[in-house]
């Protein structure tokens, strides 16, 4: 069994920490002071040391170095706030294992136990760029392959989601992810980037639609200090922050157009420049962009740059919605109700058979993310040992059928019409666009787009 020990100096979540661990079939110890904590260490051999860096009347990196002299092959990860990326980029040149932002999920923790344990060799990490923090923190955090240890869907829909995974992964290849919101386009990114060349770098995720047009260029590219009002210090951008591994873009879509040409230019060229700087920094970073717009219609609309379009689209997934894969609704329910459990500090054991019955019978216009939150909920509400249809909410039992969403209906109509005007121009496609009053290269992007096999 696995020795951790814990310093943390809040206890109560120091002490909930290790129950968590603890019912994971690991041995924790806990010390709420960094004092403490190097004794124990000292007295005791440990696998793996989780430490806070902000600790009272200690220095944080100093505990880090105390820990590293006294046996330099113990794993440290470290647990930061959400805006101390520089302190743990000195964690991690200080030899620390990972670093891991608060708040996060226990099934986080446990991952990066699981990979500290298996890898303590302090080496193989220092090779990689420090990692930067995940810039988003709202995406459905089920991972839909077989990787680190999460679910990995039985229906038909996620198989194919999971061979085209495997496919792409190895590639350096561009790739567009679509499908619904809250159907964990971000997850399959991370996926993809895991089963990657680049695991060892970086993976930085940004949403797209988050960021002010104003600031786009120093979000992207950084900037020199005095460059700008408010710019008080040097700042990497999030392609620097991405170098060597994976930079997510997620909704892309709601980039302005200035935004598009630059980023256009950066994946080109394969430079960059800080804002206020003259200096060229050269970046090798795989792009993975995700929207659950119609890019092809804004395009044809002129609000998407088609040549940006193409440079991002080199491969395409789409991600099934969760009511096109029901198969896999009991495993991922049964995944979010051990995370919500872990959360709420409960231990409710199951669903009921009725329970059951409504969530096949909904047509969770949310995905994975409605899920989650609807489990959640309940699991908060049920005093019992299984989630019961009485604390469910109302929203599931209103009489509805899945209905057409508007990209999916809009589609199939294209595509009907699209099928239609070839036939009717012989299949003649510079007749075909006349016809469908739209230019020759759109339309044979439209036949690309939907796999027409003419």
């Amino acid at each position: 069994m696995p020795k951790i020990l814990i310093i943390e100096d809040d206890t109560a979540f120091c002490q909930m920490l290790q129950k968590f661990l603890t019912k994971k079939e690991y041995d924790v110890e806990i010390s709420f002071s960094a004092e403490d904590g190097i004794k124990k260490f000292k007295s005791d051999s440990f696998d793996a040391v989780i430490t806070d860096l902000r600790l009272p009347n200690y220095d944080g990196i100093q505990l880090l170095t105390d820990i590293k002299t006294e046996n330099p092959k113990t794993p440290v990860i470290v647990m930061t706030g959400y805006a101390e990326v520089s302190t743990a980029v000195r964690a991690m040149k200080k030899g620390a294992f990972d670093y891991i932002s608060k708040p996060f999920t226990p099934e986080e923790i446990v991952m990066l136990i699981k990979n500290a344990l298996q890898d303590k060799a302090p080496q193989a990490k220092t090779k990689a760029t420090p990692k930067a923090e995940n810039t988003t923190a709202t995406a459905v955090e089920v991972d839909t392959t077989a990787n680190n240890g999460a679910i990995s869907g039985i229906s038909d829909a996620s198989k194919k989601l999971n061979e085209y995974i495997n496919l792409v992964a190895p590639t350096d290849m561009s790739l567009l992810i679509t499908g619904e919101s809250g159907t964990g386009k971000e997850v399959t990114a991370k996926a993809i980037h895991d089963k990657s060349k680049r695991s060892a770098f970086n993976f930085v995720a940004v949403d797209c639609g988050a960021i002010p047009k104003e600031i786009a260029t120093s979000e992207f590219f950084g900037h020199i200090k005095g460059s700008f009002t408010g710019a008080i210090e040097d700042k990497i951008g999030h392609f620097e922050a991405a170098n060597g591994g994976t930079l997510f873009l997620d909704e892309i879509g709601n980039l302005s157009y200035e935004n598009q040409i630059q980023l256009l230019r950066a994946l080109q060229e394969r430079k960059i420049k800080r804002v206020g700087s003259t200096k060229e920094i050269d970046v090798d970073v795989r792009i993975i962009t995700a929207t659950n717009e119609d890019l092809l219609d804004a395009v044809e609309k002129g609000n998407f740059r088609e040549d940006l379009y193409h440079r991002i689209n080199e491969f395409s997934i789409e991600i099934p919605s969760l009511y096109d894969r029901l198969e896999d609704l009991h495993l991922f329910a049964d995944f979010f109700l051990d995370k919500a459990n872990a959360s709420l500090g409960k231990n409710v054991f199951g669903f009921s058979d009725e329970t059951i019955a409504v969530f096949r019978k909904y047509h969770w216009p949310g995905n994975l993310r409605e899920l989650q939150n609807i489990i959640k909920r309940s699991v908060l509400l049920t005093t019992g040992d299984y989630i019961e249809i009485t604390v469910l909410p109302k929203e599931l039992f209103e009489e509805n059928k899945k209905p057409e969403s508007t990209n999916f209906s809009k589609d199939a109509y294209e595509k009907e019409q699209i099928l239609r005007a070839l036939k009717e121009a012989n299949f003649n496609k510079s007749k075909a666009a006349k016809l469908l009053q739209i230019t020759r290269k759109t339309l044979y992007n439209k036949i690309n787009h939907y796999n027409l096999d003419l």
